[in-house]
């Protein structure tokens, strides 16, 4: 199973939403749609009422991120996995590198992930190296620490999927050279292998995934599918990247 997922970031109103029911008539359509599975994050405005339209369809609408703790608390402006479950979504994002640069900690991530688990949100793991530890040839060592540091054997591991996005792409156009980028994924799933001691989780390429460049990622066959932020925006480029990769 392939997975393309959107994140919207700060995208979206209620009448957005016709920019998913363009990208589920594909689906609905498309002769490869029992080959991949398409989930969408919307900011948390949107996540009840696009539940509701797509219950019963094939996109899956899931949340950016979620509070390090369960249930309700008096933080303000917080919302708990509990609340984001019990408005319909199924995923969550946690540990994207725009909520690492605003604070979250490796501990922090740890508890996200740990209260979406127990609330029944498949988690997104978000991991990823910034242009300075690329260039001082950290890379490895980063997503290793990353992993080592919030996720664990005892976690659900069928409902985690991590998501590899190198800080100095996100955005910029630039990507891994395919060689770089193999050797990047398959030291990510020998890691996960030997945190869950067992078979890797799903892990997904995500940085200025266009229509163009996702047929130079589709040949490295240790990607299990993308992340993708300003393409998903549009109809049109997320519908593209998915016919590119299976044409």
């Amino acid at each position: 199973m392939k997975y393309f997922i959107g994140n919207w970031k700060m995208f979206g109103v209620p009448k957005s939403i016709n920019i998913l029911n363009k990208i589920n008539s594909f689906y609905l359509k498309d002769k490869n749609c029992k080959k991949y599975r398409v989930i969408v994050t919307p900011p948390y405005t949107l996540i009840e009422s696009y539940s509701k339209h797509f219950k019963n369809k094939k996109i899956i609408i899931g949340s950016q991120n979620c509070y390090q703790k369960d249930h309700f608390s008096s933080n303000t402006s917080a919302v708990s996995p509990f609340m984001i479950k019990s408005v319909g979504a199924q995923y969550t994002l946690v540990g994207h590198s725009d909520n690492r640069i605003e604070g979250d900690t490796n501990h922090m991530l740890k508890n996200k992930v740990h209260f979406a688990l127990k609330n029944n949100l498949k988690v997104v793991f978000c991991i990823g190296e910034n242009k300075k530890e690329k260039q001082n040839k950290k890379t490895l060592n980063v997503l290793t620490r990353q992993i080592s540091q919030v996720l664990d054997k005892n976690l659900k591991k069928n409902n985690i999927i991590v998501a590899y996005e190198p800080i100095w792409s996100i955005g910029t156009g630039k990507i891994p050279s395919s060689m770089e980028l193999e050797k990047t994924i398959i030291h990510i799933k020998k890691v996960l292998k030997t945190t869950f001691k067992s078979k890797s989780p799903a892990v997904l390429y995500g940085g200025s995934v266009d229509g163009s460049n996702v047929k130079i990622f589709k040949k490295i066959k240790e990607i299990d599918g993308f992340l993708i932020g300003g393409a998903s925006k549009s109809s049109k480029k997320f519908i593209d990247i998915i016919k590119n990769y299976y044409r």
